[in-house]
């Protein structure tokens, strides 16, 4: 059940970009607002709230930060009322995007995407064009200078997680989506502590773009990022290491 996967360089290059600019429990604030907006302010009675909180705690977010926002999203607390719209897209070279939005102002939100693009010299897709490359599962990380590959694989199966691979020396477990907090809990418990756990976009297949295309990739990124209405970008696109060098 090994493979690579590129998961885990994906997301270590997303999570140090959000990181730098901050911007990581502002994303998390508005999850967790329209996620008890649209199931209520229980977490024990609604999953997408119960997930949200899950990655909430692991960023180190203070309680106090997650309350309130669940809170103001059940209407206890006066707050924004958030959109969720999501964006297909082609990057430079055909690779496929992804983007998820959260918005109080989906007219600004897609002037402002589209604006990136433009600038980019990208094309946003239709609807249906690029999701079919994507499918969501639960995803979780672990370090395989901690852990060893054959401990990782029995507790994650023996949970009822879907595959583990090897991405290089990260250790990345797959579930379906009903089945991620039932393994990231067993996992847990058995003492592996993660690198990172969320549900989330992962593509079937990826493109191989060469340095300068993936560059350019690599700007669009890291603009649509900067955006404060973006929640998420996926994408299919190998970005190597050595892309700043």
């Amino acid at each position: 059940m090994s493979g690579h996967s590129k998961w885990a360089t994906i997301k270590h290059k997303k999570g140090a970009l959000d990181a730098k600019r901050g911007q990581m429990f502002t994303k998390l604030i508005k999850e967790l607002s329209i996620a008890a907006r649209m199931g209520g302010g229980d977490p024990e009675g609604n999953p997408r709230l119960r997930t949200a909180v899950l990655k909430a705690r692991a960023a180190n977010m203070p309680k106090d930060n997650i309350d309130r926002a669940i809170k103001k999203g059940a209407g206890e607390l006066e707050g924004v009322n958030y959109e969720e719209l999501i964006y297909e897209a082609y990057a430079p070279g055909g690779g496929a995007l992804l983007i998820e939005v959260l918005t109080e102002n989906k007219n600004r939100a897609a002037a402002e995407i589209r604006n990136i693009f433009t600038r980019a010299g990208s094309n946003l897709g239709t609807t249906g064009s690029v999701a079919y490359l994507f499918k969501r599962k639960g995803v979780l990380s672990y370090d395989g200078e901690k852990y060893t590959e054959d401990k990782i694989m029995e507790a994650a199966l023996e949970a009822g997680a879907d595959d583990v691979q090897n991405d290089d020396g990260e250790l990345v477990v797959y579930t379906a989506p009903d089945a991620f907090e039932t393994v990231l809990n067993a996992m847990n418990k058995a003492g592996f502590e993660t690198d990172g756990a969320e549900i989330s976009m992962v593509p079937d297949t990826y493109v191989s773009p060469d340095k300068e295309v993936a560059q350019k990739v690599q700007k669009l990124i890291d603009r649509l990022e900067e955006c404060e209405d973006v929640q998420n970008v996926y994408h299919n696109v190998e970005l190597p290491e050595d892309l700043d060098e």
